[in-house]
């Protein structure tokens, strides 16, 4: 579950007596100055080390406990999960309710831990205003994938394909990049002209698709991410000028690089 569909349950959580909750927020950005020699592992280390100090202090010897358990898991999740690290971890534990959520995020967040009645919340509003709910477009050729993305977290993902018999695109169905060549290479030269002739159209068709999902997704920005030609060619059939555009093809590109490159 993304961390925008957990949101509403996490702030109905709360401790009956005292403070239980664990709310972890790590930068962990390759790309920050301050982090090229993975300083975050100290700053990790020093975080969770003054809460249970602060528990040591003023705190009861089951609050200790509790927290001393969560601290493992913590320590325990990051290192068994290096090779998920992107710009930052967000972690909200306690043992009330059982609590336990773990995000790995494409987008920074400030470093922070606390200790406290309920899960802080704050640092995702404001990571909510900086990356709202975002449509990614990225058309090549006769194919154009899209995300749905908030948080940094992908929402939902779809791969249109356009089918030159119905003329027309389709959602994982037509005829494939794959059959095409498999059909011999003058059928491959006769698709590509046609469509070429009728980019415009064929884009505008998929472009009026794009306009209904960003209703039904509440996009608030939208990215186009493709080679230069065809980010500008669907571009200009968009009745909603995109937020931001990136001019690489990375259709195929795993979809955590796509987020790395649009939310640099």
């Amino acid at each position: 579950m993304t961390l925008t569909s957990e949101l509403k349950n996490l702030k109905d959580i709360e401790c009956p007596d005292g403070k239980c909750v664990l709310s972890v927020y790590l930068n962990t950005d390759p790309a920050d100055q301050d982090q090229q020699k993975g300083e975050w592992k100290i700053r990790l280390k020093n975080g969770l080390k003054r809460i249970e100090e602060y528990i040591e202090a003023s705190g009861t010897k089951e609050e200790l406990k509790a927290y001393k358990n969560l601290k493992k898991q913590v320590d325990d999740e990051i290192a068994g999960n290096r090779s998920r690290l992107a710009k930052s971890i967000v972690i909200f534990g306690s043992d009330h309710e059982d609590l336990w959520k773990v995000h790995y995020l494409q987008v920074p967040v400030e470093t922070n831990f606390y200790w406290e009645p309920k899960p802080q919340l704050e640092e995702i509003e404001k990571i909510q205003e900086e990356y709202p709910r975002s449509g990614i477009i990225m058309p090549n050729n006769d194919e154009v994938r899209i995300i749905s993305t908030s948080l940094g977290e992908v929402l939902d993902e779809w791969n249109y394909e356009f089918d030159s018999n119905k003329e027309e695109w389709s959602l994982n169905e037509g005829i494939a990049s794959g059959d095409r060549k498999a059909s011999g290479a003058s059928h491959v030269d006769k698709f590509q002209q046609r469509f070429e002739e009728n980019k415009h159209r064929f884009y505008k068709d998929m472009a009026q698709k794009i306009e209904k999902m960003k209703k039904t997704n509440k996009w608030e920005v939208m990215y186009i991410v493709g080679e230069t030609e065809m980010a500008r060619s669907f571009e200009d059939v968009l009745q909603t000028k995109p937020n931001g555009k990136v001019t690489k093809n990375l259709n195929n590109a795993e979809t955590s690089k796509v987020l790395n490159e649009v939310f640099k």
